[in-house]
């Protein structure tokens, strides 16, 4: 696997996609899992629109011997490099009948494990007792995210549409997007591929016009320490 190409592309336009990942059989055994598991708890999101699960790997830890497997482990390593850990997991699932739509936004909260004042934290917000903070511009420029693809997914049904480039410009807000000179990009992913994108870049999706799933598993990692005083909420190596 020639990973250079997808690393330059990161850093150059904020994302790329990388197909065959997982085989159709490590795909269908995750999705086995997952049509399996006690939705009841207070981390699981319920709704005719959504599906998701939030402390993923917490909530499933079973699932992730198949999450990481050789090919995940090598592009953690050879893209990221040799100290990122997991600081986020959350399963999407977006039924055949969504109309969910998300509009351009970046991602820039953090999950932590309490609501603590600091210098150059803020705004909290709290979500089903989890803390999220907007933290120094720092810690998520330095932030991946891959999403896992458990369905092909394309414009049709809700693939993701970047502003490329926008992931190196700070804080970006939505409605001052120059059209004139940004592009937009629709990322359409195959069944078993995934997505690595910078959480700074702008990013939102469509409506499903298909009548297909779109199944995502979006993880997102780290190698920074946060203030000793606060801790990642979901710190996994």
């Amino acid at each position: 696997m020639n990973l250079q190409n997808h690393k330059d592309s990161i850093t150059e336009n904020g994302f790329t996609v990388i197909n065959n990942i997982f085989s159709d059989e490590e795909i269908n055994k995750i999705i086995h899992i997952l049509e399996n598991i006690d939705t009841s708890k207070e981390t699981f999101r319920k709704s005719e629109d959504l599906f998701a699960i939030r402390q993923f790997l917490k909530e499933i830890p079973h699932i992730k011997d198949l999450i990481f497997n050789n090919h995940i482990k090598t592009i953690i390593k050879e893209i990221f490099g040799d100290n990122y850990f997991v600081v986020k997991s959350i399963y999407f699932d977006k039924p055949e009948k969504s109309n969910w739509y998300v509009a351009y936004h970046q991602d820039l909260t953090i999950s932590v494990n309490k609501k603590i004042e600091l210098p150059n934290f803020g705004p909290w917000t709290t979500k089903q007792n989890q803390f999220a903070v907007q933290p120094p511009l720092h810690i998520l420029e330095n932030i991946f995210t891959i999403r896992i693809h458990l369905d092909d997914t394309d414009e049709n049904n809700g693939a993701l549409k970047v502003v490329p480039t926008s992931h190196s410009k700070g804080i970006y807000r939505p409605e001052n997007i120059d059209w004139n000179v940004e592009t937009e990009k629709i990322c359409n992913v195959d069944k078993g591929g995934i997505m690595i994108m910078k959480p700074l870049i702008l990013h939102g999706s469509n409506r499903t016009t298909n009548g297909k799933k779109r199944r995502v598993i979006h993880i997102e990692f780290s190698d920074k320490e946060l203030p000793e005083e606060l801790n990642w909420s979901e710190k996994m190596n």
